[in-house]
């Protein structure tokens, strides 16, 4: 029987202190970001009409308002409000999310999602169904995830390492699909994997990736994605490639241990700081963990991105025999949904 370190189990609901509007400010690091404040660049009013035009020629010439009905907002973004509703004639259940044009600073970032998400169609992958431009409102049509996402598990539940192993598995699967197309992620962290109620596990927010023409060769070195979360060759502004993804899958594995990601009490700056600095991050019961499992993390949490593995080589890894079914994610979810409504 595989080694467990931890029972699948609902943790005792304690609820996170909120971070400070400071923190709050940095808790998405966007091209180019620095620490230092810059002077906003002019707007130039023939790249954004360029921009819009380009986002007519993508979206359904269609009010999508006679498309979907009984929209039930069920969260709300930074750059938009998400809802779930029905489509017309199918009755199936969807999400979207809806943008106002005029409050999206980078609207290039927009384009490249939707262009992202409409061409990569794989089981791990959260699946785009339509785009509209509507009274200057985007809208972005994607399936429905009623189980919600991996951080709503992680906070109000132990789990298993096979369950660790599952995620990471079906995570990893879908990374490989999007390396594969020459697409880096750069944000992957427990909020942008979203569940079914039957443990489906897909991937979600395409508003950071990079797409390059040569994945074996092309390098970025803008600091892109979500600090704590973060390669240290991307904090360090290094030639950086797609095995920036497979260091912040050790770390969501790190948060599936232990709640959160490393750092998570220090503010962005400072955890920026240690993530260059304190090379692998360690957990605070390293010795409750199989042996399979702590070099799964070794390997994902190499500091020297040549010698991490791809997510191909990864998904060999003897740490995925583990993997329990996804139907045992699902008392998991039930769960976190308890604890939500109980707030």
């Amino acid at each position: 029987m595989p080694s467990k370190s931890l029972s699948s189990q609902t943790k005792p609901y304690t609820p996170k202190p909120k971070p400070s509007p400071a923190a709050a400010s940095l808790a998405k690091v966007g091209e180019g970001a620095q620490p230092r404040r810059r002077e906003k660049k002019p707007v130039n009013k023939e790249e954004e009409e360029a921009i819009v035009a380009r986002l007519k020629q993508i979206c359904t010439d269609a009010d999508p308002t006679k498309l979907y009905r009984n929209l039930v907002k069920i969260g709300q973004g930074a750059s938009g409000g998400v809802y779930t509703a029905y489509q017309v004639g199918t009755n199936l259940s969807v999400a979207i999310k809806q943008m106002d044009l005029d409050k999206q600073p980078k609207k290039d970032l927009i384009i490249n999602e939707i262009l992202v998400m409409r061409s990569s169609r794989h089981p791990n992958i959260v699946n785009y169904i339509d785009s509209f431009l509507h009274n200057n409102d985007l809208w972005v049509v994607m399936e429905y995830m009623e189980g919600g996402s991996l951080t709503d598990v992680v906070t109000a539940n132990l789990m298993t390492e096979g369950q660790i192993a599952a995620v990471s598995r079906e995570t990893c699967q879908g990374l490989e699909h999007l390396h594969r197309h020459g697409v880096i992620h750069r944000d992957i962290k427990s909020d942008n994997v979203l569940l079914s109620m039957t443990g489906d596990i897909k991937l979600t927010d395409f508003g950071f990736c990079a797409q390059i023409a040569d994945p074996a060769h092309a390098k970025r070195t803008t600091m892109v994605g979500t600090p704590y979360w973060m390669a240290p060759e991307v904090v360090t502004r290094k030639e950086y490639g797609p095995k920036v993804d497979i260091w912040s899958l050790g770390i969501m594995a790190i948060e599936m241990i232990e709640g959160e990601p490393p750092y998570l009490n220090q503010n962005p700056l400072k955890a920026l700081y240690l993530i260059a600095t304190n090379g692998t991050p360690t957990i605070a019961n390293p010795g409750s963990l199989s042996k399979v499992f702590t070099d799964y993390l070794a390997k994902t949490l190499e500091v020297d991105a040549e010698k991490r593995p791809s997510a191909t080589q990864l998904l060999k890894h003897d740490f995925f025999k583990l993997s329990e079914p996804l139907r045992t994610l699902t008392p998991l979810i039930k769960a976190a949904r308890d604890i939500a409504k109980n707030k």
